[in-house]
């Protein structure tokens, strides 16, 4: 018979499992970290609380409105006639113009800044973008009133004379070739208006887009440039198509902050509560304007239908604020971008 061998026992093997590993942060470390972790916690708390209480408020507007009080075009309150169809539409087309003059100036800017100005001059560019971004509001205003409202309205009435055939640059009952008194049709228009706010877009759009095209590949542009491509067809082949996130994320940053401008668009643009489709005619309202100019006489009904109206432009800014971000974010040229 063979003797049956039998293995000697032995230690007992640990289970095989992770070690936590201690990433050795400092208390230095811990406080940073948990204080910025309470503000951005309190900045969402903030935010919240402020789009809970606006629709909170809503609530006895739409009860004694209705539906009526979206598409109803006049703000009379004495005859109990309260809608924000103009407002809104006022809203949107000061914001268009906007656009359309500050978007390509923001890009003609940021391409020059980071593609053909010098380095010493970049630095002084870069230093008076962001002082526009930093200039108050209400300075734009004033501009956009003692000199902007006079010196724009022969644009305006070389849009009539000229393109008067579009129905929005058309202006009912004015004449181009009328006397100087007769140009009062042309002033306080929504498309001045739009020209101030652009001054205050430019700077908002230009950052990010710099920052976005200052982030293409060195590699790529490097070899466009051995390839036998000009500056400028490097520029559209390689560092524009990097930056199509930033400059639609940037457009859309400085279309939240047209919807919401107040003090410029109350200097300049004539309060009329009437929906206007052309832009180069004198009158008009934007949500901004209205809550600024009948706040201060409203009775409590009439200050409940202000606030709907207030979180009627809040929900408005924030799905294109979210929009910018989202889109930024998902593309390649923002991927490490801050907005």
């Amino acid at each position: 018979m063979t003797a049956t061998t039998h293995p000697l026992p032995g230690p007992q093997q640990a289970p095989d499992t992770p070690r936590s590993l201690d990433p050795g942060r400092t208390r230095a470390d811990h406080v940073f970290r948990h204080s910025v972790r309470t503000i951005a916690i309190a900045v969402l708390v903030i935010f919240g609380a402020i789009g809970a209480f606006l629709g909170y408020q809503a609530v006895p507007t739409l009860h004694h409105y209705g539906f009526r009080f979206f598409t109803e075009r006049h703000w009379n309150p004495e005859s109990n006639t309260v809608g924000i169809l103009s407002a809104v539409a006022g809203t949107i087309e000061v914001a268009v113009i906007a656009l359309a003059v500050a978007v390509p100036l923001a890009l003609g800017t940021a391409l020059f800044i980071t593609e053909y100005a010098p380095a010493r001059l970049r630095a002084a560019c870069v230093a008076v973008v962001d002082l526009m971004a930093a200039v108050p509001s209400v300075i734009y205003g004033l501009w956009g009133y003692s000199l902007l409202k006079n010196e724009a309205y022969p644009v305006s009435r070389w849009l009539d004379q000229y393109l008067g055939f579009l129905p929005f640059f058309h202006v009912d009952g004015g004449n181009p070739g009328a006397a100087q008194w007769a140009q009062s049709r042309y002033t306080g228009s929504m498309f001045i208006a739009g020209l101030c706010v652009a001054m205050m877009v430019i700077p908002i759009a230009c950052s990010v887009m710099r920052g976005v095209f200052a982030q293409a590949p060195l590699g790529e542009r490097e070899a466009a440039l051995a390839l036998g491509s000009t500056r400028w067809g490097m520029i559209r082949t390689v560092v524009v198509p990097f930056g199509r996130g930033g400059i639609i994320g940037g457009t859309m940053l400085g279309l939240g902050r047209a919807l919401g401008e107040t003090v410029a668009v109350l200097l300049i643009l004539a309060q009329a509560d009437d929906l206007k489709i052309r832009v180069t005619e004198v009158g008009g309202t934007t949500i901004s304007s209205l809550i600024a100019n009948s706040f201060g006489d409203a009775t409590s009904l009439q200050l409940e239908a202000l606030l709907t109206a207030g979180f009627v432009l809040f929900l408005m800014t924030l799905a294109v604020n979210t929009a910018a971000a989202v889109i930024v974010s998902r593309s390649r040229s923002g991927a490490t971008t801050e907005i």
